[in-house]
């Protein structure tokens, strides 16, 4: 891949990166506890612990996509971005472009999803 396609992913990276630090998601913890009112009715109890569920849930994805974000970043530097982890082949721009983080080709993707989708499935 050549420098400008790199810059630009790089930018993409940086700017997906400050989206999700900016939102301030990972930062917040009001979302966390309990309401001392809530804790009086069970309707209101069970809805501010979903709530608390459906926070943690999307924090751990910006999380891991944060992880992804950086793990790319580092291979920017390193000179591996752009090559599938499994076999080595460049990944397709349209899939860096609509996912700057990722570490595998669309074939190994899918594979990995069927996988994933098994355990899921035996558990």
């Amino acid at each position: 891949m050549d420098k400008k396609k790199l810059e630009h992913f790089k930018e993409l990276l940086l700017k997906h990166r400050q989206q999700i630090l900016n939102v301030g998601l990972l930062n917040k913890s009001e979302d966390l506890h309990v309401a001392e009112e809530d804790l009086s009715d069970e309707t209101d109890l069970a809805s501010s612990l979903i709530q608390q569920q459906l926070t943690c849930t999307i924090r751990d994805r910006e999380y891991a996509k944060l992880r992804r974000i950086d793990a790319a970043l580092d291979r920017i530097a390193e000179g591996t971005y752009g090559h599938c982890e499994e076999c080595d082949e460049e990944i397709g721009m349209k899939r860096l472009e609509n996912q700057p983080w990722a570490e595998l080709c669309i074939t190994h993707a899918e594979e990995k999803e069927r996988e994933d989708s098994q355990i899921w499935k035996q558990a």
